[in-house]
């Protein structure tokens, strides 16, 4: 039997490897329709086949991949429903989470979105996108944490990669900076309602915003006029 130990270095081989493909796929360096070769990954990360694949089954299972067949596995290619739907968790669980966190947080939150406020205006004014993004998801996943639920949490927590890398296609830096100062300011009032509104509103503004650019003006203009 393996021991807690032995099984330890080979779990965390097996995040790493996840996290970098992840990552890949969030940047762009794996592309839709791309497929992962087990053998190919292994030699390129400098690690076995069997952490590669149990990293892909999880891949698999986040919906960042999927099976062609028995011998292919490809990056998924979100159709527009995919999105619609994506969009439509977010909605409803982050609104929730920002009328909870409106009414938990205290100096100490407040302060934490306050700093990680300031990091997003650095990047903004360099134009770093990577970092934009690394921030921005950073700042919706601390409201949730401050909503302090933790069913909210563990619906959220298998999305989350996929919600990441929605955010990383809105890239109107200035005004999705302004969109969450607007956010923090209602959170910050403590008034539950209208953080929850807020919330809910920004999520469609970055629905309507991913759509077009996704999917180009006219999709975009339907879904806006659907809602």
């Amino acid at each position: 039997m393996t021991s807690a130990s032995e099984r330890q270095p080979l779990a965390a081989t097996r995040q790493r490897v996840r996290d970098e493909l992840r990552e890949r796929i969030l940047t762009g360096r794996l592309r839709p329709g791309d497929r992962l070769v087990e053998r190919e990954l292994a030699e390129d990360l400098g690690v076995s086949r069997v952490p590669v694949r149990e990293a892909i089954r999880s891949l698999e299972a986040e919906g960042f991949l999927v099976e062609q067949s028995a011998r292919r596995i490809v990056v998924r290619q979100l159709a527009r429903v995919d999105v619609e739907e994506l969009f439509d968790v977010r909605e409803a669980l982050e609104g929730l989470a920002a009328g909870r966190a409106a009414e938990r947080a205290g100096a100490p939150e407040l302060k934490r979105l306050e700093r990680m406020l300031a990091d997003a205006a650095r990047a903004t004014a360099r134009g770093d996108a990577a970092k934009i993004t690394v921030l921005n998801s950073r700042f919706h996943d601390e409201i949730v944490a401050i909503a302090g639920n933790t069913l909210l949490t563990t619906m959220l927590q298998p999305l989350q990669g996929r919600l990441r890398w929605l955010t990383s296609q809105n890239e109107h830096w200035t005004e999705l900076l302004d969109e969450h100062r607007r956010l923090y300011e209602a959170i910050a009032s403590g008034d539950a309602e209208r953080a929850q509104a807020y919330a809910v509103e920004h999520v469609r503004v970055n629905r309507e915003v991913t759509l077009k650019s996704l999917f180009g003006d006219d999709q975009a203009e339907i879904a806006a006029g659907s809602r």
